[in-house]
């Protein structure tokens, strides 16, 4: 799966903390270099749909599993980190005045030295600790083959000459042996080291999705190897405090949603929350919904919060039309997609905004592969098509008190809106009448 920055900021996957983001509610890595992981993965998901499968199986797995190193932490790799930089600075063996010195003299004459090497040996044995007892899964015949892979290479970089005496280092090991182990691990041991800390960050990023699943009690979806296929339900947007739920299902014979509601009913939530389950799921963890099966998708496209280039001289509507125009090009690529597209051509008059929606429309019908929404409040449009069976039409529902009050249940239906409550919201917040007393005052 491939998907742009633009579709990544209209899903808030990486919003700032003010605002709430995706990537907040997955940050269980026990490491910054598990979390710089995790956002890569985010940023790469898996290309295939078997390797796909491979590690939705091996975060299932560490879901389950309780052997998960609580002895390496942040502070170790950072320690780890600096230790092996500063390596090059520190290619003289030990003295053998420093190998006869006990451990009070070294205090005495050499104390920085002293206590770097004693914390340093002492981060690097714990990490290696960590990864042996992450490799021990290794005697599980029930491991998937995702997690073989990576911890095979975690256990041959470990079949090093020094790492079961650096792992047995404890605080009553003399000075000596510290030194020595200190000079040859800078030497011998910064590549394997360096290799284990890239492996146990995807580890750390895996088992981070492994947690999230389990805290928010969200559901592994079923995998399907199936083109234009999207089945949900249950479906919630995860960063809403109190979110409604939707059902829905996408096939080959009806691939594509026209729908409609008035604005703030709940349009752009509803294909938002949609987005970011296709997308958790393609990460290989949990998605928000009571069941989900879905056809692997080569990418999501979003049209959502299009903005202009002051700076290029591009207007909103430009702006609009490009965006639109990548997702005609993308749809040419081999392979199907998730297409969200919200309220298009904003940036121009009414009349034609529903010209150019309306041949959108009929063009993106031609594309059966893809899965795809399109909102709008242009009633005419969804008039229009309503009698193609090729789309599915549904809506979101206004409810209008006897004294004019506006509810928006967010409840998504089979149909088309009639709602057209933008005069009544002008006239109930009483934009007219400041309007009409200001032209009397004057």
């Amino acid at each position: 799966m491939r998907n742009d920055k633009i579709t990544l900021h209209d899903l808030s996957i990486f919003a700032t903390e003010e605002n709430g983001s995706i990537f907040g509610l997955l940050s269980y890595t026990s490491t910054q270099a598990g979390k710089d992981m995790l956002r890569k993965h985010i940023q790469n998901p898996p290309q295939g749909y078997k390797e796909l499968c491979n590690l939705q199986n091996a975060i299932k797995y560490l879901v389950i599993s309780n052997k998960w190193p609580e002895i390496i932490t942040n502070g170790t790799l950072v320690m780890l980190d600096k230790y092996f930089d500063a390596a090059d600075t520190h290619a003289t063996p030990p003295s053998g005045m420093t190998i006869l010195l006990g451990k009070y003299f070294q205090k005495l004459l050499n104390k920085n030295e002293y206590f770097f090497t004693q914390f340093s040996i002492s981060h690097l044995a714990d990490f290696l600790k960590g990864c042996k007892e992450l490799t021990s899964l290794l005697d599980d015949n029930s491991l998937p083959s995702q997690l073989q892979t990576e911890l095979h290479k975690m256990n041959e970089d470990l079949q090093q000459r020094l790492v079961e005496d650096i792992i047995a280092v404890d605080k009553n090991t003399p000075y000596r042996d510290l030194a020595l182990l200190n000079f040859n691990a800078r030497r011998e041991l910064k590549n394997p080291v360096l290799r284990l800390i890239q492996s146990y960050s995807k580890l750390d990023a895996w088992h981070a999705m492994a947690i999230a699943t389990t805290k928010h009690e969200w559901v592994f979806p079923e995998l399907a190897d199936e083109k234009t296929l999207l089945e949900v339900e249950g479906l919630y947007h995860p960063l809403l405090k109190q979110p409604v739920s939707y059902t829905l299902k996408f096939t080959g014979t009806k691939n594509f949603m026209l729908l409609t509601g008035a604005n703030m009913s709940g349009k752009t939530t509803f294909m938002r929350a949609l987005g970011v389950a296709a997308l958790l799921a393609h990460l290989g963890m949990g998605v928000p919904a009571s069941h989900m099966r879905i056809g692997f998708l080569h990418g999501i496209i979003t049209n959502m919060h299009v903005e202009d280039d002051i700076l290029k001289g591009e207007s909103y509507f430009f702006a609009e039309v490009q965006r639109m125009k990548m997702t005609a090009e993308q749809l040419l690529q081999n392979g199907p997609h998730l297409v969200l597209m919200d309220e298009l051509f904003k940036g121009t008059n009414v009349h034609d905004a529903y010209e150019c929606t309306r041949a959108v429309v009929d063009g993106l019908l031609h594309h059966t592969q893809h899965v795809m929404i399109l909102s709008t409040h242009l009633h005419e449009v969804a008039q229009h098509f309503s009698n193609n069976t090729a789309i599915s039409f549904a809506y979101f529902v206004t409810e209008i008190t006897a004294d004019e009050q506006f509810r928006f249940t967010y409840e998504l239906k089979n149909g088309i809106s009639n709602d057209r409550i933008g005069y009544r919201i002008l006239q109930k917040e009483g934009v007219l009448d400041l309007l009409l007393k200001g032209s009397k005052t004057s």
